[in-house]
């Protein structure tokens, strides 16, 4: 990625559309806002738009706005993001998903630099650079005639491709500790370390959800995980259990036992992860957090005991 940081330098100040290419959750949004914010356009807006959820009834008034009385529930005059984004950045995320009927009216709008909303007849001035994201290779989709070969040159001024997470393997340990530091910051505590264990089972685990997917399992670390430090046990179960599928062992967090791998205090550490998990949310309530796990209460009860974790849960009322 430090070769994409560094092209996103070159290409800030420039007025030419760019076209980010990658799988969804490689970070697009990321990037573009990033050559918004590293150019000319800086102090001016910044509008993203996923074409994906809109409808392609409603995706025209979206972007384009329209005036009173255009269509039912049109009760008063409504600007577009392109107006929105007057001056500054607009970003088209899945404009691979932008239907037939809207890229002729996208054309127009990228060439002529105005748009004329849903109802009227007056041609509004725009002044906007374009960076568009895309999940599918936009000239195979020219191939197959599902999208506008001109429409696709014009937006591929600049090209940047992003690769899936797992295909920069590098980068994981970076966005790990990044993710990590900003929700535990944001939950007021300090940064555990994370075990060789978690470390390893996140370069080997294949990220198909990529960027997003990392953040989000991260947060749920940071949400959870009560240790002093990040063991398997706070792990994510498809996490932790793809690691373990692999062909090659996983690596030990007890040196003193580099050749062997314990059943027994990996399942420990698991289920003290989940016990710990269930008296957090439940706020102590030993009865409700036998409900969220499932269990009867006095089991619950036996292995707070056994693990030791007594100092978590609290008498019920």
């Amino acid at each position: 990625m430090r070769a994409v940081f560094d092209f996103v330098r070159v290409i800030a100040d420039s007025e030419s559309n760019v076209l980010i290419v990658g799988e969804t959750g490689t970070g697009k949004e990321m990037v573009a806002n990033l050559i918004h914010h590293s150019g000319r356009r800086r102090r001016r807006p910044f509008v993203a738009v996923s074409c994906a959820i809109l409808t392609e009834t409603l995706i025209e008034s979206e972007l384009f706005g329209h005036e009173r009385g255009a269509f039912t529930g049109a009760i008063k005059d409504r600007p577009g993001r392109f107006e929105m984004a007057e001056g500054g950045t607009i970003f088209l995320d899945d404009i691979d998903d932008v239907p037939a009927s809207v890229q002729v009216k996208l054309l127009r709008v990228i060439q002529q630099r105005t748009v004329e909303r849903v109802g009227g007849t007056r041609a509004i001035p725009v002044d906007v650079r374009v960076i568009t994201g895309s999940k599918r290779s936009l000239k195979q989709l020219v191939a197959e005639g599902k999208f506008r070969e001109d429409l696709y040159y014009r937006l591929n001024v600049v090209p940047i491709w992003l690769p899936p997470l797992r295909e920069r393997r590098e980068d994981i340990p970076l966005l790990t500790d990044h993710f990590m530091r900003m929700f535990f910051k944001d939950r007021g505590d300090s940064t555990p370390d994370l075990s060789p264990t978690v470390r390893d089972s996140f370069v080997r685990y294949p990220w198909p959800g990529n960027v997003r997917e990392l953040e989000n399992a991260c947060e749920r670390i940071a949400q959870t995980c009560t240790c002093n430090q990040v063991r398997c046990g706070c792990m994510p179960a498809s996490i932790l259990f793809h690691s373990q599928m692999q062909t090659t062992p996983p690596p030990i967090e007890h040196p003193s036992h580099p050749a062997a791998v314990s059943l027994d205090d990996r399942l420990q550490e698991v289920e003290s992860h989940l016990i710990t998990w269930a008296l957090k949310v439940s706020h102590g309530n030993k009865s409700k957090a036998a409900e969220l796990l499932q269990i009867k209460r006095s089991t619950l009860g036996d292995r707070i005991r056994k693990l030791g974790l007594d100092h978590l849960g609290s008498e019920d009322s």
